[in-house]
């Protein structure tokens, strides 16, 4: 199935490949090697970016890009990097590195701070990108306690679609920055495998298209749907597709964080939907050795993998985009890897959900509210950000 609304920004693409990459530890050498190995350009795009070692690994290659004449340029999220420190700025800086924040935090813009670059993407030499839910901090690929790193997935993308991805990423830099960026030049080559992509993108109030994917695809799905995300705080609508999905047969499953979280109030206030969703014949697990921050959909052979959570604060207030993939062969690792994660996880059946105790009750039902009440919030029309 494609879609075929004219409401999506990009088409899809064929002629791609795409590589599956999972947790920092492999897919932070494989960007940097693109930087290293970089002739031309390397354009970063990232929410969290603090001081640390693995941000030194990578102002180390930006650095080094840099004053082999590279263009390299980083558009951080000005909230996101707040724990960059002025003198890592400085280094990057120094060494000819465009830098480049993302809606900077005044206090006279009210609401306006709460719209943030979420976007998580790297493109070396107009050549190769690299789409994930990541950021440039230590939690990813921690050098103290690597049993704890974050668990996040990344894509390794070639081929036409990164005409896409690149044109993305220019209409945000010009709209906010006046470092002047020139159009892309060169014409991403076909990749080795014919798969076919398509980028998909949510722009705060703007633009809904990955919500609008994701809807559409649960609605048709004949066979499964697979999600993992971080944060899960859904809308009504998508509650309804998920529970209309498993009554009529349709295996479908949620991944979600377990006890290692890093905003435990927003896993309580997604725990209330567990009732209805089991009820329903939706399966639920929630992964145990470390903190879940991957976002991914397996929907039949479709998947989608980015930047994107299904929180409702995510997708109205954030800059968001997923690398779209229609494709069997690319399926079936995305398979593999939520069935490795599901061994790692605890499946909540609906008897045992049913038994807790007074506590959890209490929580799931007061950062319910909290949540019902910031959702009222992200209604006010007419903000926008300055």
């Amino acid at each position: 199935m494609r879609d075929t609304t004219t409401k999506l920004r990009f088409p899809w693409r064929a002629g791609n490949h795409f590589e599956l990459l999972l947790d920092g530890r492999h897919y932070f050498p494989r960007m940097l090697e693109a930087i290293a190995m970089a002739q031309s350009s390397v354009w970063l795009e990232i929410y969290l970016f603090e001081s640390g070692t693995v941000a030194d690994r990578f102002i180390d290659a930006m650095v080094s890009a840099a004053q082999r004449g590279v263009d390299v340029r980083v558009l951080a999220d000005d909230y996101g990097a707040t724990d960059l420190r002025v003198r890592d700025r400085a280094v990057l800086t120094a060494a000819g590195v465009k830098l480049a924040l993302y809606n900077p935090l005044k206090w006279r813009k009210w609401f306006g701070n709460l719209f943030r670059d979420h976007r998580k993407l790297l493109i070396v030499d107009e050549q190769v990108g690299f789409v994930s839910g990541t950021g440039i901090t230590d939690e990813f690929d921690d050098p103290k306690r690597p049993q704890r790193s974050w668990r996040e997935t990344a894509i390794r993308v070639a081929g036409p679609v990164l005409v896409d991805w690149l044109a993305l990423y220019v209409q945000v830099w010009r709209e906010h920055h006046a470092e002047p960026i020139p159009d892309p030049i060169r014409t991403p080559g076909p990749g080795t495998d014919g798969m076919s992509g398509r980028v998909a993108v949510s722009a705060s109030l703007r633009e809904q298209d990955i919500r609008r994917s994701l809807f559409n695809r649960v609605r048709a799905a004949g066979r499964r749907v697979w999600i993992s995300t971080a944060y899960f705080v859904p809308s009504r609508k998508l509650l309804r597709a998920l529970k209309r999905a498993a009554r009529r047969g349709v295996e479908v499953r949620l991944l979600l964080p377990g006890p290692y979280t890093d905003h435990p109030a927003v896993r309580h206030a997604g725990r209330r939907f567990y009732g209805g969703l089991l009820r329903a014949g939706v399966r639920v697990f929630e992964y145990q050795p470390r903190f879940l921050h991957a976002k991914s959909i397996l929907c039949d052979n479709w998947a989608s993998v980015g930047s994107s959570n299904f929180d409702r604060w995510n997708l109205r207030w954030n800059l968001e985009a997923n690398q779209e993939v229609d494709d069997p062969r690319f399926a079936a690792s995305v398979q593999a890897m939520f069935e490795d994660d599901f061994r790692d996880s605890l499946e909540i059946h609906h008897d045992d959900w049913q038994r807790r105790g007074w506590r959890p009750r209490i929580r799931e039902q007061l950062w319910g509210r909290v949540d019902m009440l910031l959702d009222s919030l992200g209604r006010l029309r007419g903000v926008r950000m300055k």
